[in-house]
């Protein structure tokens, strides 16, 4: 009977951890949230080039946001593309997760803050802790 071989992505590789959060905030609960990136924050993010340190999550018209995260850019980034290393990005949440959060945030007072981020089957995703601050 031969072995199986491992999955590829079998368990996440995590590309950047946030660990001040934990010590400045008591998380309560964590989510996990895809996002919408271009094409150079992909490759960026391959090189293992992101720092959550100064980043939090907002919600805005019914969307969350990540604000202030930091994705360097590769020094071979395209000419035809401007990047913005710490631009807002749009993350990927169903309606009922965004209105439980919609609900905290704005009458219990907790704040969202990004915990990690990581490969899952491929794709980048973000672990988002709703906190309340020490």
């Amino acid at each position: 009977m031969s072995a199986k071989p491992a999955a590829r992505d079998s368990a996440p590789r995590t590309i950047a951890e946030n660990r001040k959060a934990r010590h400045d905030f008591f998380i309560e609960e964590t989510l996990e949230a895809g996002l919408m990136l271009q094409g150079w924050e992909v490759k960026s993010l391959r090189d293992g080039r992101a720092n959550l340190k100064e980043g939090y999550a907002v919600i805005r018209n019914g969307e969350a946001w990540l604000v202030g995260a930091n994705f360097s850019p590769l020094p071979s980034a395209s000419t035809h593309v401007e990047p913005d290393p710490v631009r807002s990005r749009k993350l990927l949440l169903n309606r009922r997760e965004l209105d439980k959060l919609m609900g905290a945030v704005e009458r219990e007072g907790y704040t969202l803050v990004p915990l990690s981020l990581y490969w899952k089957k491929g794709r980048a995703k973000l672990a988002l802790g709703l906190a309340k601050g020490k």
